[in-house]
């Protein structure tokens, strides 16, 4: 079955980039919400007495709950747009923080991180973002890729260091209830900028199969197993132990609070330029070579963090160094699913390739938690992470590019 139709793009057209920038702020609060954890995480060791490993699996059980409606979530996106899912979603993480905000109740806290704002992290997520994206353009998909994916962490270059003054002005509290407002505040304003305007491409709709049917069908190709597998270890690379991890590893190493999370807000900056350009990139030149490369001076970054010691000057050159490879990935994944896989049944790949992100990210905060813990370092995540991501590189330049224009096949439904 051929593609359907998209939209025509020969004249300017302000809705798709309206969309981008209203997904841009969507992903920089929700992205925000996950990184607080971070690092409000050793003041709850010290305040509430939460070990490192309980609000570690605590995040590694938010993950799994990703993970798990990340598929869904791309399928609903296939059926019924971006509109209802990103308002909803930050719905969901604008009440899960201001619970976790009123508590000191561990079961509360895990409830309201793990089930609550999980589900709308699952939502507010960048697989819904970049099926949005990717069907609303052909011509300079990758950078409309870039741009809007890149709140994930560009809006974080502001957020976080916001929410460690909060945090050192008055209280952790304070921090995880302005993030709630803000997600509250931003829901109705979602709902009605994205309404569907008469004969905009929002109202294209994908796969009318049935999912158990497309899932098959994406199960047979080689291209969505390479994804699959290498995001996973891109989970376990970023999410996992850099996003649970980092800012607690800072501390360790001396450094307070908001120098950590300064650290963290400038790994974020260069983050979404470095999302910004490997969409460009990804318009104009061979995508696994760069997705490839990618992996693989991510994995080579790690040998900075290995050597910071107690200096400040090194911690921050890592975060620029890992910012540039950081969350880069998305664009030219986003790219090659759609050109692989097929615009129809995106959202359902790029589901379960979020989901198996989600997973390697819950495999990495569970293993920086318990390492640290038992060991008393980080050492050893930090070299796993050289070797996972390498292999991630390695796994990608098994594919071929097949040229963005040329879409793959349907199954017939």
């Amino acid at each position: 079955m051929s593609e359907a139709p998209r939209p025509d793009q020969s004249t300017f057209n302000l809705l798709p980039w309206l969309v981008v920038g209203f997904a841009f702020l969507a992903l920089a609060l929700a992205f925000s919400a996950r990184a607080a954890t971070g690092l409000v995480m050793p003041i709850w060791e010290s305040e509430l007495g939460w070990s490192r490993s309980h609000v570690s699996n605590t995040v590694a059980v938010t993950l799994l709950v990703m993970a798990g409606l990340a598929p869904i979530a791309g399928r609903m996106v296939d059926r019924h747009g971006v509109r209802v899912l990103l308002a909803g979603g930050l719905v969901l993480i604008g009440i899960g923080c201001l619970a976790i905000a009123a508590t000191s109740n561990r079961f509360v806290f895990s409830l309201a991180l793990a089930v609550i704002a999980g589900a709308g992290f699952s939502i507010v997520a960048t697989h819904v973002v970049s099926t949005a994206i990717a069907r609303l353009f052909e011509r300079n998909r990758g950078l409309a890729l870039g741009i809007a994916t890149s709140g994930s962490t560009g809006g974080q270059f502001l957020i976080v260091p916001l929410i460690a003054l909060v945090l050192a002005q008055f209280s952790w509290r304070w921090s995880y209830a302005a993030i709630g407002i803000a997600c509250l505040m931003l829901a109705p304003l979602l709902w009605r900028m994205l309404a569907p305007r008469p004969g905009s491409a929002a109202a294209h709709h994908g796969s009318q199969g049935s999912f158990a049917a497309d899932t098959a069908y994406l199960l047979t190709k080689p291209a969505f197993h390479i994804l699959f597998w290498s995001f996973l270890l891109c989970g376990f690379t970023t999410t996992g132990v850099i996003e649970t991890h980092l800012m607690p590893y800072a501390q360790f190493c001396g450094f307070g609070p908001v120098t950590s999370a300064t650290a963290y807000g400038l790994l974020s900056a260069v983050n979404m330029l470095g999302m910004i350009f490997s969409g460009w990139l990804t318009d104009r030149m061979n995508r696994v070579t760069l997705l490839g490369g990618i992996y693989v001076l991510r994995g080579l970054t790690f040998i900075v963090l290995l050597n910071i010691g107690v200096e400040v000057e090194l911690l921050m050159v890592f975060a620029v160094l890992f910012g540039i490879f950081d969350y880069s990935t998305v664009p030219p994944t986003a790219s090659l699913a759609a050109s692989h896989l097929g615009l129809r049944v995106m959202g359902l790949a790029m589901g379960l390739i979020s989901a198996g992100h989600s997973l390697g990210g819950a495999l990495g905060a569970m293993a920086g938690g318990y390492l640290f813990d038992n060991i008393g370092t980080y050492e050893w995540i930090w070299l796993s992470s050289i070797f996972l991501a390498i292999l991630a590189g390695l796994m990608v330049f098994l594919m071929r590019d097949r040229g963005t224009g040329r879409l793959a096949p349907l199954p017939a439904e």
